[in-house]
This record gives C-alpha cells, structure tokens and sequence, in this order.
C-alpha cells in the first residue's frame, strides 16, 4: 500500500496557481459610473465639439481658398493655351495676307510707274506736233507722223484706263461740265425771285397779249357795224 501524502514532497506552485484559479469576489457595480453626466460634464463636451467645429470650418476655407487658387490658376492656363493658339493662327494667316498684299502693291507700283512713263512720253510726243512748222513739202510726212503719234498715245491712254480705274474717274470729272441750258437757266432765275417779283413779271409778260386781244375785239365790232 501506498504511504500517506508528505507534505515534504516536491509541489510545483505554479502548476497548481494556473490549474486552479482563484474567483474573485462579486462586488456591486460603482454608482458614478452610471450615473447621467452633470452640467459642467456637458458644457465641456459642447465646448470641445465648437472647438472641433471652428478646426473643421478653418479646414474648410483653407480648402476652398486652395480650390478658387487652383481654378483660377485652371483659367489663365486654359486662356494662355487659347490664347496662345487664336494668335498664332490670327498672325500666321495676317502675314500671309500682308505679304500677298505687299507683293501685289509692289507690282501695282511698278505697272503704275510704267503706265506713268508711258503716258508722259505720250504727251511729250502729242505737244511736238507743230503744224507752223510745217511745209508743203514735208506736209504729208508729218501729218502721217502726227496722226501715228496721236493713235500710239491713244492706245496708251486705253491701255492705262484697263488698268487703272482712277483714270475714268478722272474722265467723268473732267468731262462733266455745269448745265447751262435753258431750263437750268430759268430755273435759276424764276428760283430766285418771290411771289410778288413773279406775279408783276406775269402781267408784264401777258398785258400785251391783253390789249391785241381787246383791239382785235373792237375792231371786229367795228367792222361788223
């Protein structure tokens, strides 16, 4: 038989303290944990949500003042891109005009420098024609020598007004003159006189076509007698 438990034999303590652990005492939950909060309690809570709301509303209009900084920063990228193109393509296409243009004026001058010449020696050749000087001799040269010099300087002339209009302008004026009919001439003058001027010219224009009537009238009265 098995001897008696010794108290002398090894016993391993922590193999008994986590084999078998110690319950603790219930105890009654604290009343200040459940109770509602006070005053001061909740003031502080409010205070801390302003605070937190001031923070959010900083954040806020840090993040819209970053926002409107980017949009405007958006814009004048998108105005300078733009920008950029419309006048690149505005000045491109003006350079390209001009410089036809240019070219077109320069030949321009230099057909207008020759129709320039042309026509001076035109009328330097018509004003040599001096018909004192010639003789009964010489006459048939140089009226075939006159006539060829005035046809040429015609032809010149034409040849000019094809190519520049200003010149039928010129024409037009030159050749219209003030209308010195008849009627623009009594329009003038029945125009510048009044009422009373033309009824005293009336009668003194009729009276004698009045009284060759009336004689008319008594001598046929006469005779009929």
């Amino acid at each position: 038989m098995s001897s008696e438990f010794d108290n002398s034999e090894f016993v391993d303590s922590d193999v008994l303290t986590t084999a078998r652990p110690v319950a603790r005492p219930v105890t009654m939950s604290d009343p200040a944990t459940s109770r509602p909060p006070s005053r001061e309690e909740l003031d502080l809570k409010v205070s801390d949500a302003q605070q937190q709301l001031a923070e959010l509303k900083r954040r806020q209009d840090e993040l819209e003042r970053a926002r409107a900084d980017l949009e405007e920063s958006r814009r004048r990228r998108v105005e300078l891109q733009t920008g950029r193109e419309e006048m690149l393509h505005h000045l491109a296409r003006g350079l390209v005009l001009l410089e036809e243009a240019e070219l077109k004026s320069r030949r321009d001058a230099e057909q207008m420098a020759k129709s320039l010449t042309g026509l001076r020696e035109s009328l330097a050749k018509v004003q040599a024609v001096n018909e004192d000087s010639w003789t009964a001799d010489n006459y048939n040269v140089e009226l075939t020598r006159a006539l060829t010099a005035i046809e040429n300087a015609r032809m010149e002339w034409n040849g000019a007004r094809l190519k520049w209009s200003v010149l039928d302008g010129a024409l037009a004026s030159s050749s219209s003159s003030p209308d010195t009919g008849p009627a623009k001439i009594q329009g003038h003058f029945f125009g510048a006189q009044s009422f009373p001027e033309l009824c005293r010219l009336g009668f003194a224009l009729t009276w004698p076509v009045a009284v060759a009537v009336l004689l008319g009238s008594v001598l046929l009265l006469l005779f009929k007698k």
